[in-house]
C-alpha cells in the first residue's frame, strides 16, 4: 500500500507543478523530478508485484534511475538558493552517469524477453559486473550530491546574513532535512533490500509535498540582485573611484581608508537618528540606497569596522535598543515581545535566539538578573 501511496502522491505533485502559474527555476525542477520520482517508484512497484515479467523488454530501465534524484537534489537546491536554473552545458555534464549506466547494459537490452527474465530470475547472473558498477555510481552519485547539496545550502545562509536582516523562511531549513533524508536512503541501500528503500522514498515523496510545493523564492525574483548590480554614486568620496563587482574580495576595493572611516560615521548617525533597524525587513540594499552608496562598500564597512556581516550587525542593534525600551519604566505594561517586534524582529524564536546570542541569557533571565 505505502508504495501506491508513493505513485499516487508523486503524480499528484507532478500534475500540481504542471499546472502551476508563474513556475520559477525550482518549480520546474521539482516538477521533472515529481515524474522521475513517480516513473521509478511505478516500476519498482510493476516488479514487485510480478507485472514486468510479463513485459520482460522493461526489465532493467530502471537500472540508471537511482542516479537520477541526487542530481535532481543538487538542482534543485541549487535554483533555490541561485534561484535561476544552470546552463544547458553544465546540467548535460551531470547525466553523463546516467546515460553511462544504460550504455554499460546494452548487451542486457539487447537480449531475448525470455533471457531477461531468466536473468532477473537469477539475480542478475552473468551481469554482475554491471550491478558492480551499478552500485558503485549510486552510492558515489547519491552521497555526492547530497554533500554538494548541503554545502550549497551553507554557502547559502551565509549569503542570506550578508543581504538580510531577517532570515525568517530563507535559510531553507527543511531542504537541508530533505538532503539528509535522500542521503539517509542510499545508507538504506547498503543495508536493506528495495522494500524498505521504497518505503523511504515514498516518506521523501511526502515530506517535499508538505514543504516545497509551497516555497517562495528567496530572492524575490532577483530584485535584491538587480537593486545592488547598478552601482550608486557615492556621497563625499573620491569622484573617479567606480564600485567593483560583489564577487570581488575587500582587498580590491575602490574604498579608502579615510571614505570608510567617514561612511562609518555617517552609519553610525544614521542608525541613532533614524533607526531603520526597526524595519523588519531592511536589506543591506536598503540601507545602502538610504546612505547613497553601493551596497559593497556598505558591506566592506560593516564587516571591517563591526568585525559582523550584516545580519549579526542589524540585529545586535536590535537587542539593543530592546534592552534600552524594556528598561524604561513606562514601557512595563507592555510584553517583552511586543517590544521585540517594535524593534524590528519578526518572530519570537529569532528574538530569542539572537537575544541568548547576544547576551547569554534569556530575556526574562536577563531582566530578573537586572532586578537582582
Amino acid at each position: 500500500m505505502q508504495y501506491l501511496s508513493g505513485i499516487i502522491l508523486s503524480f499528484f505533485l507532478f500534475s500540481l507543478l504542471l499546472l502551476k502559474k508563474g513556475k520559477s527555476a525550482a518549480d520546474t525542477i521539482l516538477t521533472v523530478w515529481m515524474a522521475v520520482m513517480g516513473v521509478h517508484q511505478l516500476l519498482f512497484y510493476l516488479d514487485f508485484s510480478g507485472v514486468l515479467l510479463q513485459c520482460p523488454h522493461l526489465l532493467g530501465v530502471a537500472i540508471p534511475f537511482p542516479l537520477l534524484h541526487g542530481v535532481l537534489l543538487f538542482f534543485y537546491v541549487s535554483a533555490l538558493t541561485k534561484g535561476r536554473l544552470m546552463r544547458r552545458k553544465t546540467t548535460l555534464l551531470h547525466f553523463i552517469p546516467f546515460l553511462g549506466l544504460y550504455l554499460l547494459a546494452i548487451p542486457f537490452y539487447r537480449l531475448s524477453g525470455a533471457e531477461k527474465i531468466r536473468v532477473f530470475e537469477n539475480q542478475g547472473a552473468g551481469f554482475e559486473w554491471v550491478q558492480a558498477v551499478q552500485a558503485v555510481f549510486i552510492m558515489a552519485s547519491g552521497l555526492g550530491y547530497t554533500a554538494w547539496s548541503l554545502w550549497l545550502i551553507r554557502k547559502h545562509r551565509r549569503k542570506v546574513q550578508d543581504i538580510f536582516s531577517n532570515t525568517d523562511k530563507k535559510e531553507l531549513q527543511w531542504l537541508q532535512y530533505l538532503s539528509i533524508g535522500l542521503g539517509l536512503i542510499w545508507l538504506l541501500v547498503l543495508f536493506f533490500d528495495d522494500k524498505i528503500i521504497f518505503t523511504g522514498a515514498a516518506a521523501l515523496v511526502l515530506f517535499i509535498g508538505f514543504f516545497g510545493i509551497n516555497q517562495l523564492p528567496i530572492f524575490q525574483s532577483g530584485k535584491v540582485a538587480a537593486r545592488d548590480s547598478q552601482p550608486l554614486p557615492l556621497v563625499d568620496f573620491a569622484e573617479n573611484e567606480q564600485p567593483e563587482q560583489e564577487s570581488v574580495r575587500y582587498a580590491k576595493s575602490g574604498l579608502k581608508e579615510d571614505d570608510a572611516h567617514l561612511l562609518y560615521q555617517r552609519l553610525t548617525s544614521l542608525m541613532q537618528t533614524e533607526a531603520p533597524f526597526k524595519n523588519n525587513e531592511l536589506t543591506l540594499a536598503d540601507l545602502a540606497k538610504s546612505l547613497g552608496i553601493h551596497s559593497n562598500y556598505l558591506s566592506q564597512v560593516v564587516n571591517e569596522k563591526e568585525g559582523k556581516n550584516f545580519y549579526n550587525y542589524i540585529n545586535t542593534l536590535r537587542v539593543e535598543e530592546f534592552i534600552r525600551l524594556a528598561s524604561l519604566p513606562e514601557n512595563q505594561k507592555y510584553t517583552l515581545l511586543s517590544l521585540a517586534y517594535d524593534c524590528g524582529f519578526n518572530s519570537k524564536s529569532t528574538f530569542n535566539k539572537y537575544f541568548r546570542t547576544v547576551t547569554g541569557k534569556t530575556p526574562s533571565e536577563y531582566f530578573d538578573f537586572l532586578k537582582d
